[in-house]
């Protein structure tokens, strides 16, 4: 053997194995489809993914399941006959966990929902990357006001609470931090905000609105979907956002959710589709849902002028349509314009629908319906284009999965607490306190007796929230008798039934026999939208109100307790306003809390014993009764020429109202101008605001606009800026706020967009009312198109 040429291969041995795994590694590169290479364009990836499957596998994308735990607890809560009506719980007869799994793996799933835990969504991407294409999944959530459905997250208040903070950059904070426990949590899209303009309160889901003002919801809507999808939603901490619900199921034509909607086209426009068209020109927002209800005849989930004609190709709307739960099969068995499921998903698709929410047969329908030529199949292409441009962006190809430690560390993070909190104490509006009661002297060992169905249990988190752990909320109760006992109080509470349709004759009157012994007594009424407590709601969805009256026995509580002579401070925690005329003018004080989150009890005690000044503003026209319905501050002119027989025909509470500890002044306005012209035309308004009381506090200072002379008729008022400012006892400061073409801006003849030519009044002050307003007036000389109809 000659040992030098075997010295020499053994020399070469490493040489040749290294280059042989180059090679091979090199190779393997060469052979990578593009669409997994993460350095290239996204465009350029979704090309070639899209050029490597086939129809099938692009309708599987636009096809949505909820989780399979979540199945498993709706086939033990609910039969088949009752899933129609639900929209909550889903399961699919006939097909059990193990079949949406097998499913799952053959790739003809793209999306889920309902999805909960870490855990879950890991073993969902696992199962996605057994299919020959690995397409990752879309997993969205209700993460309304922070991600609620997921044990142990960040409980922020309500979008009507947010709403009352009059604070954008709060909510926008909030939002980001939402973003970023969701993506810790396996999550990638939020079905939030609704940004549907409230114009009749007895609606359910009136705490998931920001309010009934157009461009109030347009802010908030904008900082929430800026918050969550920042940018353009790229990369691990953002999410895509999701605007709901297309168009005006916020005003049906009895205050039931899904009810018809009937509003002319001028109202849909000026009222509906503001905070709609801000969403897609500033904010970018990439899925929009349709809604259950149908506007003059025509179901949301098949109306091509909202999706397609006005969305797409006016407003250049970039992303993708989801449904409202089984609202395609709706079509047919709700709404009777198709005959069938089939002929609903053909009327949907073609309208604009890209994605079903949720379950078996869309995929197997359209596909028919394309190859019956009915469908076009650039429809179907268009649809998968964009649910893979989700995910894309989001990097779900490059890591699907998430670490489970990681969640635990970024749910309710000490930031993400401190957010939740001062939302809380912003959003607290103080509606009565005639004889100035609060704030809450040192107590010197008086006592404070404490009771109500919302006192001392999670109903201050409010809807699309479930129950999460006891030590990461403050109750009512909580809060108030820990800030209370530092103040000197003795603080004593009674069950007298923790929802309101539990209040016994028995308890009221034990309550007053212990009310009868305190020098006075905090009554935490209100409502409780809590889904997962069912059938105890008294709003949220599906749970709509005929009455703005307190459910149950609480007044019946509430007198008893006031006949004993002593102070009753009233506490709402409710996402809907409450109307009880007698009730505020026999209270010592009405403290408007909302539905606050998880710190509810903590910021509201801050308010009570004077540790916090409260600055919340009324979203909303709160009425005296139903019988006042409609009623909003952006009336028409001749809403009010004649009265009611029975009652004023003012509100309880108007728009943007909100008391303070402390009083303000209001300059006139200043304008930088009179005169307005142009597009890109601005007018400053400067008011000085002097704090001419005894304490430290926020005041939300309000820009209102009226068109004195205009083509169609124009509302009486309508809230066109607003800035927060904070005022040490007898300090002043200087507020500017801009009016804008948008400002002015209205709908003409033939839907155009434009400013037209005369005076507009301007108003400034601290709520809607118009005693409390100051006026001056502008010019504009020349119509200004501002956008084109199509």
């Amino acid at each position: 053997m000659n040992t030098n040429r075997n010295l020499g291969l053994k020399l070469a041995l490493p040489v040749l194995l290294c280059s042989f795994f180059s090679f091979t590694k090199i190779n393997s590169d060469a052979v990578k489809p593009p669409y997994l290479n993460a350095k290239l364009p996204v465009e350029e990836r979704i090309n070639d993914l899209m050029s490597r499957m086939t129809l099938e596998q692009k309708v599987y994308q636009m096809c949505q399941y909820v989780g399979l735990e979540h199945m498993k607890h709706a086939e033990s809560e609910l039969s088949p006959e009752e899933l129609e009506k639900n929209d909550a719980l889903g399961f699919y007869p006939g097909l059990r966990t193990k079949d949406i799994a097998r499913l799952t793996t053959e790739g003809k799933i793209g999306s889920f929902l309902h999805v909960v835990t870490p855990e879950e969504a890991n073993e969902l991407q696992k199962l996605a990357q057994q299919a020959p294409l690995k397409i990752p999944l879309l997993i969205g959530i209700d993460a309304i006001h922070g991600n609620g459905l997921v044990s142990g997250s960040t409980i922020y208040p309500s979008p009507i609470s947010q709403a009352a903070t009059f604070d954008d950059a709060l909510v926008k904070e909030g939002s980001k931090q939402t973003a970023l426990e969701m993506r810790a949590n396996g999550m990638h899209w939020s079905f939030t905000p609704n940004i549907d303009v409230l114009r009749d309160p007895r609606w359910g889901r009136t705490g998931e609105t920001y309010g009934e003002d157009p461009y109030l919801v347009g802010n908030m809507g904008v900082a929430t979907i800026t918050g969550l999808q920042s940018d353009d939603f790229t990369g691990k901490n953002s999410v895509v956002a999701c605007a709901k619900h297309l168009i005006a199921g916020s005003s049906s034509i009895n205050g039931l959710n899904a009810s018809p909607t009937d509003v002319s086209k001028r109202t849909i426009y000026e009222i509906f589709l503001p905070p709609y068209r801000r969403a897609v020109k500033e904010a970018n927002i990439f899925s929009i849902m349709a809604a259950h209800n149908e506007v003059a005849g025509v179901p949301g989930h098949m109306d091509k002028s909202m999706m397609t004609d006005l969305m797409r190709n006016r407003w250049n709307f970039k992303g993708f349509y989801v449904s409202d739960w089984n609202d395609i099969s709706r079509i047919a068995i709700w709404h009777h314009v198709a005959k069938d499921f089939k002929e609903a998903v053909q009327f949907s698709v073609n309208a604009g629908m890209d994605m079903n929410m949720h379950g078996p047969l869309f995929d197997k329908y359209v596909i028919e319906l394309v190859q019956e030529g009915k469908i076009d199949i650039s429809r179907v292409d268009f649809a998968c284009r964009k649910i893979l441009e989700a995910k894309f962006k989001l990097g779900l190809f490059e890591n699907p999965y998430v670490d489970v430690k990681k969640a635990k560390t970024v749910n309710f993070a000490q930031s993400h607490q401190n957010n939740a909190l001062e939302q809380a104490r912003k959003g607290i509006v103080l509606q009565t306190n005639p004889k100035n009661i609060l704030p809450l002297a040192n107590g010197n060992g008086k006592t404070i007796f404490i009771t109500g169905p919302n006192a001392d249990n999670q109903t201050t988190l409010g809807d699309w929230v479930s129950p999460q752990p006891e030590e990461n909320v403050i109750t009512m109760l909580e809060g108030i008798t820990k800030i209370g006992t530092e103040n000197g109080y003795k603080v004593n509470y009674y069950d007298s039934g923790d929802r309101s349709k539990e209040i016994t004759d028995e308890k009221i009157n034990i309550a007053a026999s212990k009310a009868a012994t305190a020098d006075m007594t905090i009554l935490v009424l209100g409502e409780n939208s809590f889904r997962h407590d069912w059938s105890r709601k008294t709003t949220g969805e599906n749970i709509d109100r005929a009455t703005l009256k307190l459910s149950g026995n609480q007044m019946k509580l509430a007198n008893k307790i006031l006949d004993l002579g002593k102070p009753v401070i009233v506490v709402y925690v409710s996402g809907s306003p409450i109307a009880e005329p007698e009730l505020e003018q026999r209270a010592a004080a009405v403290l408007n809390t909302w539905e606050t989150g998880a710190f509810a009890g903590q910021a509201t005690a801050e308010i009570l014993f004077g540790k916090l000044n409260p600055s919340g503003k009324l979203p909303l026209t709160i009425p005296r009764s139903v019988g006042q319905l409609q009623m909003v501050y952006n009336y028409k002119p001749t809403s009010y020429i004649h009265k009611y027989n029975s009652e004023p025909k003012v509100p309880l509470h108007p728009f943007g109202y909100g008391l303070s500890y402390t009083t303000f002044s209001f300059s006139e306005p200043k304008l930088s101008k009179k005169e307005f012209s142009g597009k890109e035309d601005k007018i400053t308004v400067s008011v000085e605001v002097k704090n001419t009381g005894d304490r430290d506090g926020e005041e939300v200072v309000q820009l209102y606009i009226r068109d004195d002379v205009s083509s169609f008729t124009r509302p009486v008022k309508e809230l066109k800026g607003y800035k927060r400012v904070a005022l040490k006892a007898g300090e002043s400061k200087t507020v500017s706020l801009e009016i804008t073409a948008e400002s002015l801006a209205m709908y003409d003849v033939d839907y155009n967009f434009v400013v037209e030519e005369g005076t507009f009044t301007i108003m400034t002050g601290n709520s809607s009312e118009d005693k409390k307003l100051k006026k001056t007036s502008i010019n504009v000389g020349n119509k200004i198109v501002l956008e084109k109809s199509n």
